[in-house]
C-alpha cells in the first residue's frame, strides 16, 4: 500500500475547530430602474441592493420552510441569526440592461451571494443538545480526529459526520502551505455522504496512511460541505491523493461556486458548511 507521510502538529494544543461556519448560498436577481434621480452607476448600485436584499429573504424564507427544529428557543435563535445576517457576493452571474414600457431604462443583475448568519446567536442555538445530530436543523458538518496529541512515527484517524446528507471536499493544509485533497482522492471517488453516519480518513479504497514525520510545523484540516455539489478547484493526482493547484485565497470563492438547479426560474438555495480542525504533535 502506498503511503503519503503528513506532519501534523500545531504549536498550541488546540482540539476545537479553528473555524466552524454555516451559511447559505443562494443565486438570485436585483433590478432597479434610473427614473429621474439616479444616474446609471447609481441605478446598478440599487440594483445591487436589491440583489442583497432578496438574497437574504431567500435565504429566510428557506430557513423557515426548511428547517424545523423541535425545540422553539433553538428555532427563535435560528430566526434571529438569519435575521441578522451578512450577504457577501460570490460571483456576478449576469448583468445587463434594458428598456422597461413604463420605467425606462433599468438595470438587471444577478448573482451568487452567501447569507452568512450572526456568528454569536448561531453559537447559541449550537449549544442545544439536539442541534448537531438534528437533521431538520442547518447543515452542520463535524470534523475531527482520534486524539488531540500525536508521537513522531504515529498515524493519524480523521473522522467525518454530517446532521444530513452532503456533499463534501476534505483538505489537508502542510506545515509548507501545500494543500492535498485527502476526499475524494483517484481511488474513493465518492463525494457524496449519508447524514448521521460516521466516516474514516483513511478507510476503504483509500492508499494512503497520515503518518507523523517531520518536518514539524502548523496544519490544518478542512472541510467543505453542502446540500448540492460543491464548486470545483484545479488538482492534479499525485499518488493515492489529489495535490492542489488552486491558490489558497481563492480556495473558499470556488468551493462555493456551487451549481444550484432551479425551477422555472425561481432563486434557488443550497446550505453550505466550513469547518477547520487541528492538531499538535511531539518527536
Amino acid at each position: 500500500m502506498k503511503k503519503i507521510f503528513l506532519v501534523l502538529l500545531l504549536l498550541v494544543c488546540i482540539f476545537s475547530p479553528l473555524y466552524a461556519g454555516q451559511s447559505t448560498i443562494v443565486d438570485i436577481d436585483g433590478n432597479a430602474c434610473m427614473g429621474d434621480d439616479k444616474s446609471r452607476k447609481q441605478t446598478e448600485q440599487a440594483a445591487m441592493a436589491d440583489a442583497k436584499r432578496n438574497a437574504a429573504e431567500r435565504a429566510m424564507t428557506y430557513l423557515k420552510s426548511e428547517t424545523q427544529v423541535k425545540d422553539f428557543a433553538v428555532e427563535k435563535d435560528l430566526v434571529n441569526a438569519y435575521a441578522q445576517a451578512t450577504v457577501k457576493v460570490i460571483q456576478e452571474l449576469e448583468k445587463a440592461w434594458f428598456k422597461d414600457a413604463a420605467a425606462g431604462d433599468c438595470y438587471k443583475i444577478k448573482i451568487k451571494a452567501e447569507v452568512v448568519p450572526d456568528e454569536k446567536t448561531m453559537q447559541k442555538a449550537a449549544q442545544a443538545k439536539e442541534f448537531a445530530d438534528d437533521p431538520a436543523a442547518p447543515l452542520k458538518v463535524r470534523i475531527w480526529t482520534d486524539k488531540r496529541e500525536y508521537k513522531q512515527g504515529e498515524k493519524v484517524k480523521i473522522y467525518l459526520k454530517g446532521n444530513k446528507p452532503f456533499h463534501a471536499r476534505v483538505l489537508y493544509r502542510d506545515v509548507k502551505g501545500g494543500t492535498v485533497q485527502l476526499l475524494p482522492n483517484p481511488y474513493r471517488r465518492d463525494a457524496y455522504f449519508n447524514g448521521g453516519t460516521v466516516y474514516e480518513i483513511p478507510s476503504g479504497n483509500d492508499r494512503f496512511d497520515l503518518e507523523v514525520s517531520s518536518p514539524f510545523g502548523e496544519e490544518n484540516i478542512v472541510v467543505y460541505g453542502s446540500t448540492a455539489e460543491l464548486g470545483s478547484i484545479e488538482t492534479r493526482a499525485e499518488g493515492s491523493v489529489y495535490r492542489v493547484t488552486t491558490r489558497t485565497q481563492d480556495m473558499g470563492v470556488k468551493v462555493r461556486g456551487i451549481t444550484i438547479t432551479g425551477k422555472q426560474g425561481k432563486a434557488t438555495t443550497a446550505e453550505f458548511y466550513e469547518e477547520t480542525q487541528s492538531i499538535r504533535t511531539s518527536r
